[in-house]
């Protein structure tokens, strides 16, 4: 009897002990990266210093997600310390991480430069972009026997550093999926001006092998726009508006909730050259025109899609986000045909194809970005809601 009740024990001690360990094993892992440090100051414009507003923000970032504990925040430094690049995506590796964010502040000789970029690992034809991961990969040269650690690699050539295996490949949606959720923040939360998502061959990004990003906060030589990122309430506030991409990533991709968070609208630093007309009324007749031809393309949509199990994810490609209304003729997608539209918030969201089949949607993928939507990256849809893409493969 005794015997029984001692199995009993040590058997409901096994169930919480495994219990457990999944439980740690279903966290959410998140491995952030504040860029530069200790000699290594990053950008310095009117008094205004990279490595702190970028640590700041990080530690603002993380003290929120540790509040869900679903989520587990680890960091490659919480101190004015210096880190080998290759170092901080190894910590991120080593973390088994589900997402890697390294976060910067931008600078450029026009000090009237301004605006928030997201870049994910890749290669480009943009001077600017190629600029901005040779300003970010040149910290290398800060670190010992770094001609030996980094043989073969030029930091004034970044493109000498892809060589994007398979593996790293798998992860390119998801990266470009959360640096738009950034900067739609950015833009629609924070009401920074944005710069859009773009790619670039960062070092940094290089090594990491989970879906990653480099978050460009704004330009700390404008010295508008670096007032706000040296400020207390600024640094919050872009702290938020990551963390809200965050969770909302985890959400898609994962499961579980988006809280929500209070984040300040700022003022946009503006040219006065820029400044538009804002007080004319559109009249009624194009505002009905606009809404008529949303209702008009997404049923005829709804018509196209008669073929396909409602019952079941239906994946589709976005191609494109504007706050333009455009017409959905294949010569105004580069050749694509099958296009669908739907409005999310401020934003019209432009989809390619169709299809049941999760595979078939790679090779879908694989169509768009061999038209030039380099930024393309596959959506799930069941009964006519978005809904995350683990869980759309997970019940195919």
């Amino acid at each position: 009897m005794k015997m029984t009740k001692v199995k009993k024990a040590l058997s409901l001690v096994s169930l919480i002990l495994v219990s457990s360990a999944f439980a740690q094993t279903t966290k959410f892992k998140v491995t952030l990266d504040a860029g530069h440090g200790d000699h290594d100051f990053g950008a310095v414009y009117h008094g205004y210093v990279e490595k702190n507003i970028a640590l700041g923000v990080v530690l603002k970032v993380g003290k929120i997600l540790e509040q869900d504990p679903s989520i587990q925040v680890n960091y490659t430094r919480k101190s004015d310390v210096f880190v080998d690049l290759v170092e901080r995506a190894n910590i991120a590796n080593r973390a088994d991480a589900n997402l890697f964010v390294s976060i910067h502040c931008n600078a450029n000789k026009n000090q009237e430069a301004y605006g928030t970029e997201t870049y994910v690992m890749g290669l480009s034809k943009s001077a600017s972009s190629l600029e901005v991961a040779k300003k970010e990969n040149a910290v290398i040269t800060l670190e010992e026997n770094y001609k030996q650690k980094y043989a073969g690699y030029n930091p004034n050539s970044p493109e000498s550093i892809i060589s994007a295996t398979v593996a790293q490949e798998e992860y390119m949606d998801q990266s470009i999926d959360f640096a738009h959720k950034v900067q739609d923040n950015f833009d629609i939360k924070l009401n920074r001006k944005v710069r859009g998502v773009k790619q670039a061959p960062f070092m940094v990004l290089h090594k990491a092998f989970m879906p990653r990003v480099l978050i460009e906060m704004g330009f700390i030589s404008n010295k508008e726009e670096g007032a706000y990122l040296n400020s207390e309430e600024g640094q919050l506030n872009v702290a938020k508006s990551i963390a809200d991409a965050i969770f909302r990533l985890k959400a898609d991709h994962f499961g579980g909730s988006v809280p929500v968070l209070d984040i300040q609208k700022s003022e946009k630093p503006i040219k006065k050259d820029t400044i538009k007309k804002v007080t004319e009324n559109k009249p009624v007749k194009e505002t009905l025109s606009v809404n008529q031809t949303t209702r008009d393309a997404i049923k005829a949509v709804e018509n196209k899609s008669a073929a396909l199990d409602k019952n079941k994810p239906v994946f589709k490609i976005q191609i494109k986000a504007s706050k333009s209304l455009i017409e959905l003729k294949s010569e105004n997608f580069n050749g694509l045909d099958k296009i669908s539209m739907v409005l999310e918030g401020d934003f019209y969201k432009y989809l390619y194809g169709e299809t049941n089949d999760y595979e078939v949607s790679k090779k879908l993928l694989a169509e768009a970005k061999a038209k030039g939507y380099d930024s393309a990256f596959i959506v799930p849809f069941k009964g006519g809601i978005k809904i995350s893409l683990n869980e759309a493969v997970k019940n195919k």
